[in-house]
């Protein structure tokens, strides 16, 4: 027996070493057998000094230094979007996940787990095949979808592509904004937790990509942008959303609350109490969020510059003022002053500040953290129990208010002290065109959700049987427990 097992522990390890050698041969081959690179005809012809001094002055001011240097990306700028790349994957995995875990029950955090990593690959995908092209391509000439140039990533290679950015190449950029569209559907967990069926969030997630997500965002940050103020002259709404108060949180938000009303309430809601499981692990998945918004607000200046050090100042002002006032706000009104209360303010803060973030300057971010914990606290506290709607963990309530009231302040708290490429055409009437950009998201939103909702309602069913709810989503959808006791 010993020999035996002797025998093929040799052979084993035999095949291992000869698969090694395989691919180490296989790799000097390729290596060898692949030519290098020709010189680029701008290394070869660097210019004159004075071109390259004035290319090196570009790229530390983030303007076009196309003289000498064009599709060549810039070091600190690219390092600093791929952090801020992983630091938004970071907000979902783990941070989203973790807070929308802990204010579930034990029988349905891996539920939530799941739900998040499946959007993960899922819109991973599609962002590959299309969503990429949609909205930051600019084939089909359009306001409201980008183009098919980029299907399959096609062309994105490591040269930056100078509608976005001057120094960022093009595949980190499309790294950093595939994070952004992993996030916004996540988000709508919150909504419909603990009572809907995993095959059916998942193919409402499909469509809900490209019905709601891939048009606004293009509408919001394309080039050829139906509200792009900034970067598209030819805009019909000239608005601005620094970081996504309504590509992102107004979407998510008032889709939630389009479905949670179609899906119903959870089994037990208002005759039981349904506390969360563990406000720890809630704890936890804030500050993981608050760390990853930095990447979320201050990356969206997509250049390590002066415009993404206004908005990680603006966004810690924001944020820190809101976790306090909410508390404050508990302690007056409800004689405590909560942790679960401070993780909702500090999520609120950062909500609200998202859209403004690189256009306020630092006492217009403390003036929004007042207001975000103010407006979204009462629309939880008073707006929810009179409606009656069961918001499960206030994703409607954080984000659907806070980003539709971040959007409006931007429009009054903008200034060119925080971001000089505000034009006066543009600030004019800025409060205006925020307030239409407002409308548009909330009709795409609502309309779109809705059409998918009842669509699958009525084809695949949204909700388990109410077996399976009481029995808890994570054995009976995912065959796991969270916790052996």
């Amino acid at each position: 027996m010993v020999a035996s097992f002797n025998l093929d522990t040799r052979r084993l390890i035999s095949l291992i070493l000869f698969c090694c050698s395989f691919f180490v041969a296989a790799a000097v081959f390729g290596q060898n057998a692949s030519p290098s690179p020709a010189p680029s005809p701008q290394s070869a012809q660097a210019g004159s000094l004075e071109d390259r001094v004035a290319s090196l002055e570009a790229y530390i001011k983030n303007t076009d230094g196309s003289k000498t240097l064009a599709d060549v990306p810039g070091p600190g700028h690219n390092a600093w979007m791929m952090t801020a790349a992983a630091l938004v994957l970071f907000m979902t995995l783990p941070g989203l996940a973790l807070f929308y875990g802990g204010l579930v029950r034990r029988k349905n955090v891996l539920s939530v787990l799941a739900q998040c990593l499946g959007i993960v690959g899922l819109v991973t995908l599609l962002w590959w095949a299309a969503g990429y092209s949609l909205v930051f391509g600019k084939g089909f000439n359009n306001p409201f979808f980008g183009g098919a140039e980029h299907f399959f990533l096609n062309g994105v290679t490591s040269s930056p592509n100078g509608d976005y950015s001057y120094w960022v190449s093009e595949n980190v950029y499309a790294m950093y904004q595939l994070m952004f569209a992993i996030i916004t559907p996540a988000l709508i967990i919150g909504a419909i937790a603990e009572r809907m069926k995993f095959t059916t969030l998942m193919t409402f997630m499909f469509f809900w990509m490209f019905i709601v997500y891939f048009p606004m965002a293009h509408m919001v940050w394309g080039i050829t942008g139906f509200m792009n103020g900034i970067w598209n002259p030819a805009s019909g709404i000239k608005a601005i959303d620094f970081a996504g108060g309504t590509v992102v949180h107004m979407t998510s938000g008032w889709s939630s609350l389009i479905l949670c009303l179609i899906l119903g309430p959870r089994l037990g809601f208002k005759r039981e109490p349904i506390p969360p499981h563990s406000v720890v692990l809630t704890m936890i998945g804030t500050g993981m969020l608050w760390v990853g918004w930095y990447g979320f607000n201050a990356g969206s200046a997509v250049a390590a510059d002066r415009i993404a050090a206004n908005a990680f100042t603006a966004t810690t002002l924001a944020t820190a003022t809101a976790a306090f006032a909410w508390g404050m706000l508990e302690k007056i009104l409800r004689g405590k002053a909560s942790v679960l209360g401070f993780c909702t303010g500090a999520v609120a803060g950062l909500v609200v500040i998202t859209p403004a973030c690189g256009f306020v300057t630092s006492t217009g971010a403390v003036i929004i953290g007042v207001l975000a914990a103010v407006v979204p606290y009462f629309a939880i506290s008073l707006l929810k129990p009179k409606l009656g709607y069961d918001d499960a963990l206030d994703t409607f309530g954080v984000h659907a208010v806070g980003g539709t009231i971040g959007a409006l302040l931007t429009g009054l708290l903008a200034s060119k002290q925080a971001n000089p490429n505000l034009r006066d055409d543009v600030l004019s009437s800025l409060f205006a065109s925020q307030l239409a950009a407002v409308v548009v998201t909330l009709i795409l939103s609502v309309v779109g959700t809705a059409i998918i909702a009842f669509a699958l309602k009525f084809s695949m069913g949204l909700r388990p049987t109410a077996e399976v709810e009481t029995a808890g989503l994570d054995i009976s959808e995912h065959g796991e427990e969270a916790y052996i006791s």
